[in-house]
């Protein structure tokens, strides 16, 4: 459990979210829930032509291409991130509107999250 103390701790003004944003949300925060979906991510974001090829992604894990193209799937659904087709290979970007977020969230995200500092 991470402590995250008092609410304003948070947000001066923290509510409780909308049913809307707490499920879009809740989606985006489950599909980077995954450890090969993040680093899916993490390859896409740090890609210097901003988009990758789907055929670049499979020898990155030991993972069958079908369950990469699952990973990348869930990913997509969840508006994480992009594709576009050329030829028979799919190629995925980050949409600058989740960049501008998960870039610095993943940037402030501690080592060992749930862990007490030493």
């Amino acid at each position: 459990m991470i402590p995250l103390g008092n609410t304003t701790d948070v947000a001066p003004d923290a509510e409780l979210l909308s049913e809307g944003r707490a499920q879009r949300l809740g989606s985006l925060l489950a599909a980077l829930g995954h450890p090969v979906r993040l680093r899916l991510l993490l390859r896409i974001l740090a890609d210097p032509a901003g988009e990758v090829c789907v055929c670049d992604m499979v020898d990155l894990f030991d993972l069958s291409q079908p369950t990469v193209s699952h990973h990348l799937r869930t990913m997509r659904t969840a508006g994480l991130i992009s594709s576009r087709r050329q030829g028979t290979w799919a190629y995925y970007s980050v949409p600058g509107e989740v960049r501008d977020w998960v870039v610095p969230m993943l940037a402030g995200a501690p080592d060992n999250p749930g862990q007490p500092d030493t």
